[in-house]
């Protein structure tokens, strides 16, 4: 397997291409490996480190990791480029697209303006089943919901009503509680001020013979 002029000057050797997976031609898409792993990122629903997609796409982790490093400082801009409204995020758990944290109150006032805080049935329910559980699994709220959630999830999350805050001791999955932007759209100061769900649970004695 060869590699191009870009990639990394790293010895080759010392990776793991995946040796199962047949290698994707990535210069064969338009813009290649970097084009190729921004789309893998804005669909993923979670971070994903450089291991995980170089495997993806049968390329070495060594010539990932510094294209993505490349991304990220493209992104950040420099004194002739201003930065982009969004970052290539880098974290323990691997990296993943976001909105600039300088951003903030744009994103903030966008999320809770009227014409766009309206939210799907589906929604409702996930965001739900987050505030009275969480913190929660994606795993969980599937299996509460019966259907697979991530779509939905990760429109919250984009919303910022929900966000990801630590992992589960025993799967290591993330968990999912709500945010602050949740706080404000429901015009609450605490989660101890979520109405109780009591009143609309059904009595256990009802239906039941004396």
């Amino acid at each position: 397997m060869t590699y191009d002029k870009g990639s990394h000057p790293m010895n080759h050797t010392e990776t793991d291409v995946d040796a199962g997976k047949r290698p994707l031609d990535v210069e064969a898409f338009p813009g290649g490996l970097r084009s190729c792993l921004e789309s893998m990122l804005i669909v993923s629903d979670r971070p994903r480190s450089a291991g995980e997609l170089a495997r993806t796409l049968g390329v070495s982790e060594s010539r990932v990791d510094k294209v993505l490093h490349d991304l990220r400082a493209e992104y950040d801009g420099d004194d002739d480029t201003p930065a982009r409204g969004f970052e290539l995020r880098h974290t323990v758990r691997g990296w993943q697209f976001a909105s600039r944290r300088e951003l903030e109150p744009v994103v903030r006032r966008f999320v809770t303006d009227g014409q766009t805080s309206r939210l799907s049935q589906a929604a409702l329910e996930t965001l739900a089943i987050v505030a009275y559980q969480q913190p929660i699994t994606r795993a969980r709220v599937a299996d509460i919901r019966g259907v697979n959630s991530d779509g939905v999830i990760r429109s919250l999350t984009v919303r910022g009503l929900i966000v990801e805050r630590g992992v589960d001791e025993e799967t290591y999955a993330a968990l999912l509680v709500t945010g602050d932007l949740f706080l404000e759209a429901m015009g609450l100061d605490g989660l101890d001020e979520l109405p109780s769900l009591a009143p609309f649970l059904p009595d256990p004695e009802d239906g039941l013979e004396p």
